[in-house]
Parts: C-alpha cells; structure tokens; sequence
C-alpha cells in the first residue's frame, strides 16, 4: 500500500497504542533452588531480579502472547487487525525454526495478506523493528505497523546450577506497539539509531543448532556438546553494556539537539539493575525518570522494553509531550535507541 498526498509536509510516525502479556506463572528466586544451587540473595544482588513469569505449555506461545499484547495494543489505538499494514516482529525464541512466528501471529489475527517481518537482533530487537516501521512510515510505504517483541526463554535455559548464571535471568512475555503515520511533529518518534559489532558475537550467544555442520542440525553428539545452552561472558557483557548504553541515548539526545537533563523518562532493556543504575547515575536521571520492572519480570529479551513502556504508560508514568528515550544492549553484540516526543 503506497501512501501519497503528502508533498507538501513532511510525515513521521507515532506510538498510538501499547499492550503486553505476561503469563500467570509467576516463578520466584526461591523457586528456582528446586533446580539449582542458588539463593534469592545471591539472585537480587547480581541482578535486581526477585521474580519472573515462565509460560504454561498447551496455553502460551511465543505468538499467541505477541497476539495478546497486540490485540490490546491496537484496542487502546482504537483500530481494528485490518487497518494494519506490516507486521514487525521481534524475536529469537520463535515457534518453529521456520517460517517466523510473525506469520502465525497473523494467522490469529485473521491478518492474511498483511506483510511480516521477522526481526532477530536479541534485546535490541523491539527497537530495531521500531525503527523499521518507522523508515517505512516516513518513506509513505505504509501508514500503520504493529511493532511487536516475544519470547518463551524458560523452555531452553539450562536450569542446572551450571547454567545459574544466565538460567536465573531470563522471563517470558510479550509487548506490542501500534506506530502510525502523523504529520505531527510535536508528538512523534524523532530519530532511532542502530548499531552491531559482529566481533563479539560468541561473548553471548546460543551456538545450536546451526546450518554449518557437517550433518543434521540435531545429533545425539551435538545435544551432548552443550551447544544449546546459552554462554555469556558476563564481564565483557557488563563492560560494553555500560558504554554503548550511554553512547546510544546521548546519540540519540544530540541529534535532535537535547542533553540528558531534557529527559522526562528513560526505558531502557531490562537486563540487569547494576546497569541500568550506573547508566542513570552517569546521565545525572533520578530514580523517577527511569522504568525497571525486571524486579518482576526478569529479562524477557525482546519484549523488555515494549512490556515495561506498556506499564509506564498504564501507569501514567508517560505523559503527553514528554521526550522519552527507549534505549537497549544485547547479543551481537548490538545496541539502540529510539527519541520519542510524546
């Protein structure tokens, strides 16, 4: 669908509905000691986190919760699953290895026809698919997108004590968001800004299965091998994490021709909360300015950051007119932000 009669002004999107799911069962730090030798403050001290939500098998899939947070989302943006262009969807838990769970999201959604993308670019995921349907809106392409970010993590984390380290951080949830077009500059996504440095790739990474093996994806040798199980090197993690988070924000702050105090929130990935504070200790934010609710979800990945900007705005942490910096880190390695006037 081509968008035309828009010579004469220029067009730019905005967020017009958020919705999330996350499903009811809650698991606890405590809950955890069942599977491995761990402690609910050995768990908070690390990382934040006291509690986070695993799916239920035969209820959740990683596209019928991107369906609910989706059906809320365009709801609360008063439209219908037929006034949406394009799908874009961000994940690295999908359904099935192939096709992407984008297609049988819109499948549910009776959306048939409607173009999809998938997205697999791990917690920057959701504002890498924000700005694509941005690019797309503002080159006149589509004029609404339904920008989604999924994941079912607790099905494949070892939870052995020998996955401790990664197993205790991860949740499941989804987030959507509906971004239409707007020749309303004084509410509307100003810039987004994406970066990748491929050199650290197997810093944090799941390595199977993968297509360059000598044979099938999936061998008795290769189960046994470890390589389904997630590696993190923790440290580098954190070290870079630290720099290009503040890099991404003020990137996108100097593009537009603000400073960190013009700031009225900050959503960044819900990784870790020693992060997250020193990121907001380095931009001088108080406490109040920037959303963590990993306390009580964990690190759901993709849709960490469309989950906790659907509660802030639920919970009228998002204002009309406020400047709003969504900004992310993850496996890649890769990093990103997005400016929102509200």
């Amino acid at each position: 669908m081509v968008v035309s009669g828009h010579k004469n002004s220029m067009t730019f999107s905005r967020i017009t509905g958020l919705g999330y799911y996350v499903p009811e069962n809650i698991v606890t730090n405590n809950d955890l000691t069942q599977w491995m030798e761990t402690s609910d403050e050995w768990i908070r001290e690390r990382t934040g986190i006291q509690e986070r939500r695993y799916f239920e098998y035969g209820k959740d899939t990683n596209s019928s919760m991107a369906a609910a947070a989706s059906r809320q989302a365009l709801d609360r943006a008063g439209i219908t699953p037929n006034d949406v262009d394009v799908i874009v969807y961000a994940t690295i838990t999908p359904d099935y290895f192939f096709p992407g769970s984008a297609f049988l999201m819109q499948r549910e959604l009776g959306m048939d026809g409607k173009a999809v993308i998938d997205v697999r670019e791990q917690c920057s995921g959701f504002v890498y698919a924000l700005s694509i349907a941005d690019q797309f809106i503002k080159s006149g392409m589509y004029k609404t997108a339904l920008v989604v970010g999924s994941e079912i993590q607790s099905s494949w984390i070892d939870k052995s004590t020998a996955g401790r380290n990664t197993a205790v951080i991860f949740g499941d949830g989804a987030g959507a968001a509906v971004v239409t077009a707007t020749e309303d500059t004084q509410h509307c996504i100003l810039s987004t800004h994406l970066h990748a440095d491929g050199r650290f790739a197997e810093e944090l990474y799941v390595k199977d299965p993968g297509s360059s093996r000598p044979d099938r994806p999936v061998t008795k040798e290769l189960l046994e091998s470890g390589g389904y199980n997630v590696y993190m090197n923790g440290n580098a993690v954190f070290k870079h994490a630290i720099v290009r988070f503040g890099e991404v924000i003020n990137e996108a702050l100097a593009a537009n021709g603000y400073a960190a105090e013009d700031l009225d929130l900050l959503v960044p990935h819900q990784a870790n909360i020693r992060i997250s504070d020193y990121v907001r200790q380095q931009l001088g934010l108080s406490e109040s300015q920037v959303i963590n609710n990993l306390q009580r979800f964990g690190n759901t990945t993709a849709a960490s950051i469309p989950i906790a900007l659907a509660e802030a705005w639920e919970n009228g942490k998002v204002k009309s007119g406020d400047l709003v910096c969504l900004a992310a880190f993850g496996s890649g390695f890769t990093w990103a932000s997005a400016l929102i006037r509200w």
